[in-house]
């Protein structure tokens, strides 16, 4: 039997900000309380960030902890379609990505009390 879950938008318990580098995206997700790092710690995998930007043509998505801030650093290769100055898509610099990620929706225990990983 699987643990009751129930979901919560990333920038409930989060904030990010993002950027270029090439052709690669870099999110900074930094986590709103000490709880709340620990649930996106778990929860927030590459694998979850690959997935999400999947229409994207992002591979291989590299996740860094930075636990003494309470954040995670992405990395999305290939996300920007060459760059800035070669790519044809509307967020060639990567400024966007970071609010997009904050939409995402995660599984959160339900047992845990929530309002501690929202504050």
């Amino acid at each position: 039997m699987s643990e009751p879950t129930r979901q919560v938008r990333l920038g409930d318990i989060a904030v990010a900000r993002s950027g270029d580098k090439g052709d690669s995206a870099n999110i900074g997700v930094i986590a709103r309380t000490p709880a709340a790092y620990d649930l996106l710690r778990d929860r927030l995998t590459a694998q979850a960030v690959e997935r999400y930007f999947a229409a994207t043509g992002v591979v291989g998505v590299v996740r860094y902890e930075l636990p003494n801030l309470g954040a995670l650093n992405f990395i999305l290769p290939g996300a920007l379609a060459g760059g800035g100055s070669r790519s044809l898509r509307i967020d060639a610099q990567g400024k966007a990505l970071g609010q997009a990620l904050l939409e995402m929706v995660i599984d959160l225990p339900d047992e845990r009390d929530g309002r501690d990983a929202e504050r």
